[in-house]
């Protein structure tokens, strides 16, 4: 499965470290920028690495601004899209188990980088529980219809 991955300019080392993981792990992964700490807008990211998970051609996306916050908003604006911004390893293994979150929102000012291996382990080998939790699911995805 390929994950697609962008931030602002603030996310750039986190970005460094994840694709450190992700290659010792065989795991494929597309930066769509930015490349330089130069001051970027974090929709312009956000939209790019979504329309990819959207579209299909990517499984997963990866999000990173300073706090996360930002990116969240603007992912979870997108049809779709099911952004979790994850603070520790627990979290990003319920949103994938529950919320069958396609997006892993992270921040890069607050993200732990000592169990950051363990958060992207669980966010990218977990499945989906399905059963009770697909009817909520199904419920916030008729939510986006409705606005």
């Amino acid at each position: 499965m390929k994950t697609v991955m962008a931030s602002d300019h603030r996310g750039i080392a986190l970005k460094d470290k994840i694709r450190e993981i992700f290659s010792t792990r065989g795991w494929m992964l597309s930066d769509l920028g930015p490349k330089t700490e130069e001051s970027v807008d974090y929709p312009d990211f956000a939209l790019k690495a979504c329309q990819e998970v959207v579209r299909g051609e990517a499984g997963r996306g990866i999000l990173i601004c300073g706090t996360g916050i930002g990116m969240s908003i603007a992912a979870n604006k997108i049809p779709g899209i099911r952004a979790a911004l994850c603070y520790n390893p627990e979290v990003a293994l319920m949103a994938r188990k529950h919320n069958d979150a396609n997006v892993l929102v992270l921040s890069a000012d607050y993200t732990d980088e000592t169990t950051l291996a363990l958060l992207l382990e669980n966010f990218f080998t977990t499945d989906f529980e399905g059963g009770r939790h697909q009817r909520r699911v199904d419920k916030v995805s008729h939510l986006e219809k409705q606005a």
